[in-house]
């Protein structure tokens, strides 16, 4: 699932998930707008407002989960948003500690290891 997109094209993702508040696009979104819609993560409405694909909301999703695998490996006590933490719990990932943190499991490790041999 790998698009080879940039920090910079995630952050236009996630700016896009949040909505736009006026009708003029933030200089992140306007720059990154036509590779991201090429890519099929955003489409553009009749009325000219840009929105995430479902391929999108999956792709910002998967970051936001790994980007979860990485805090808890350096802070149990990181803030997680609660659907990555059902999501990372269920599929066996991460686990509730005795401090009431998270700690990675055995296959959460193995996850981040592949992880970061693919880059």
């Amino acid at each position: 699932m790998d698009n080879g997109l940039t920090n910079d094209e995630y952050d236009a993702l996630g700016q896009i998930a949040k909505g736009q508040k006026t009708a003029r696009l933030s200089a992140c979104v306007a720059r990154n707008a036509k590779r991201l819609s090429g890519l099929k993560l955003a489409a553009y409405g009749k009325d000219g407002s840009l929105s995430l694909t479902e391929k999108g909301q999956q792709t910002l999703f998967i970051k936001n989960c790994i980007d979860g695998l990485r805090a808890v490996a350096t802070d149990p006590h990181a803030p997680l948003d609660s659907t990555v933490v059902t999501f990372l719990r269920k599929k066996a990932h991460i686990d509730v500690d005795a401090g009431g943190g998270f700690a990675l499991t055995e296959r959460g490790r193995e996850t981040l290891a592949d992880i970061d041999a693919q880059k």
